[in-house]
């Protein structure tokens, strides 16, 4: 009984230092330009990401930057700020990064399949790719900051 109760005490501390680690992607990233920053967050089991700033020389006329690469005409019209562009990430203990996750290229107005590391507590590097080919990408540095 002593044993089962050793046991259950290390599986539970276990469970609570991998969500730990799990959750040290969270924060406030300026994206690897720092014109953008971007919202990094937990929701429903999965880590997202959304724009929460962008600098005031991204504006044109005073209007927050637009969609307007996006390939769906009903969406260039909408506002970047406030805008998901990472999706479905999920902590992968083993390789210690997060995966099978995608990133919206505003610029582009394309989504790839991504991966991300974090380098330090303050560098994550996040690799997107096409066709399920990781060598086929590109890496850009993330940096932490505060809102």
């Amino acid at each position: 009984m002593k044993k089962l109760a050793v046991l259950l005490f290390l599986s539970v501390y276990s469970l609570t230092a991998l969500a730990q680690d799990a959750g040290k992607i969270t924060g406030v990233w300026w994206n690897e330009d720092k014109t953008t920053k971007i919202q990094v967050e937990l929701k429903d089991g999965k880590y997202i990401g959304t724009i929460i700033y962008m600098i005031p020389e991204k504006y044109e006329n005073g209007e927050e930057p637009k969609d307007d690469k996006n390939p769906d005409p009903a969406l260039q019209s909408r506002s970047l700020i406030g805008l998901r562009i990472l999706n479905g990430f999920v902590y992968n203990e083993k390789k210690n990064e997060w995966k099978d996750g995608t990133i919206y290229d505003p610029a582009s107005g394309k989504t790839y399949d991504c991966f991300a590391r974090l380098e330090s507590n303050d560098l994550m590097k996040l690799r997107g790719f096409v066709a399920g080919m990781r060598m086929l990408g590109r890496t850009s540095q993330w940096f932490r900051t505060t809102l």
